[in-house]
């Protein structure tokens, strides 16, 4: 058989026009690394002791920087919290507070740590328990579902909000707002909570200015405060309180009168905690979901175990130092490639971040400490790109890769 049926052809027939499609497919193919390029420029900014790492959702990395060495992550360790608590309670899950009737008339409230039981919350609860009984003896706060007290790791005694004390029952995040009339009287500062004279008290012991503040880090404190203040609005509906508010358990002989299920769920209440950064909450969640994973009491030690097992098998993260759930202990440390990892994962969850413009992110301050992860929304299928920057000073660095990085994502050249 003749050879031309399979014919060869001589070199000199492949044209440099072949050669170049041939190279340009072949550039085709590393678009994704050379689309990197313009991002690199946003690690200029940053020096020896930052972190920066942008990527997209595939794992693609277009900038590095220190992305291995493990870092202060301050508040941005809230979005592990968040990540966990989905994962082990479920996005719809509601806390409960339950609500019993003993042989000799008094009411119990038995709490479950719930973060968000807010003066709406105990108003819409007394107005139930008025459809239920008209008197009650005494009120009784049962609050064994936590240990006590729970010393969080970088939280002082100061009456700040940020170091506001955790416990099963706790209103209004264990702080009260307050202000002062033209004469000097102390008022309540929000319509929705009254002033009780258990919080006048600690406001004038403490010698307190006008403002939000943690009542006290005394640990039978948080339960009483709450118990007072649903007797006020159980007054207010009609229910007479004939004796005090105690902080007790409850025994065999009580009967159940109601559950009460938050109008929140998780998801609502973590989109509140990330809102406001609120430390209270974060730690709050943390110890909760120890309680449900190993049994009551709640111990921050139980619910440390519970992230750090969700961060090593569910995320993969084997480098992780976590001392608390919210980012105020410096002893927290995380690298910037570990919080990729919290990013990929939390991407279905990012509407819950605060929105600018194009920018879904969370910060992270401490003295010292500036930080910024998130996302930056693209114009294309691409989905996100994600980004870690971790630095020290006063924010200018962070400020100037952020701008950097919004000003190289809009360029519609950078992205594709």
């Amino acid at each position: 058989m003749r050879g031309d049926l399979c014919p060869s052809y001589p070199v000199k027939f492949l044209s440099p026009i072949f050669f170049l499609v041939e190279f340009l497919a072949f550039l085709f193919l590393l678009a994704p690394s050379w689309a990197a390029s313009p991002f690199e420029s946003c690690a200029s900014f940053l020096g020896p002791t930052d972190s920066l790492l942008i990527s997209d959702l595939k794992g693609n990395h277009y900038a590095r920087h220190n992305a291995g060495i493990p870092r202060v992550p301050a508040s941005t360790i809230k979005l592990l919290t968040s990540l966990a608590a989905i994962h082990l309670l479920g996005p719809e899950h509601r806390f409960k507070t339950d609500f019993l009737l003993d042989q000799n008339g008094n009411l119990i409230m038995k709490g479950y740590g719930d973060p968000l039981l807010i003066s709406e919350v105990l108003s819409d609860i007394a107005f139930k328990i008025s459809n239920e009984v008209k008197g009650i003896k005494n009120l009784i706060v049962d609050d064994s579902f936590f240990e006590k007290p729970i010393s969080i790791p970088g939280r002082s005694t100061s009456s700040n909000p940020y170091d506001a004390p955790i416990g099963a029952v706790c209103a209004n995040f264990n702080t009260v707002f307050f202000k002062k009339t033209s004469r000097g009287h102390l008022v309540s500062a929000e319509p929705q909570t009254p002033l009780i004279p258990f919080a006048r008290q600690r406001i004038l012991a403490r010698k307190l200015k006008a403002g939000r503040y943690t009542l006290s880090h005394d640990p039978d404190d948080p339960p009483r405060y709450a118990g007072e203040l649903l007797a006020c609005f159980l007054k207010q509906n009609g229910v007479e309180v004939r004796g005090n508010v105690r902080i007790g358990q409850v025994h065999g002989q009580a009967r159940p009168l109601f559950t009460y299920r938050s109008p929140f769920t998780l998801e609502q209440v973590l989109a509140r905690m990330l809102e406001f950064s609120n430390n209270f909450m974060a730690n709050q969640i943390l110890v909760y979901m120890g309680a449900i994973e190993s049994g009551p009491p709640g111990t921050l030690i139980k619910g440390l175990e519970v992230v750090r097992d969700y961060a090593r098998k569910g995320l993969g993260i084997e480098k992780l130092w976590l001392v608390e759930g919210s980012g105020i202990s410096r002893r927290n440390r995380i690298s910037a490639l570990e919080m990729h990892k919290i990013l990929r994962e939390f991407a279905p969850f990012r509407r819950l971040l605060k929105k600018r413009g194009i920018l879904l992110s969370k910060s992270g301050t401490l003295r010292g400490i500036r930080n910024l992860v998130g996302y930056v929304e693209q114009h294309s299928s691409q989905g996100p790109l994600l980004f870690v920057i971790f630095t020290r000073g006063e924010g200018k660095s962070l400020e100037k890769a952020k701008r950097c990085i919004i000003g190289k994502a809009t360029d519609s050249a950078t992205i594709h």
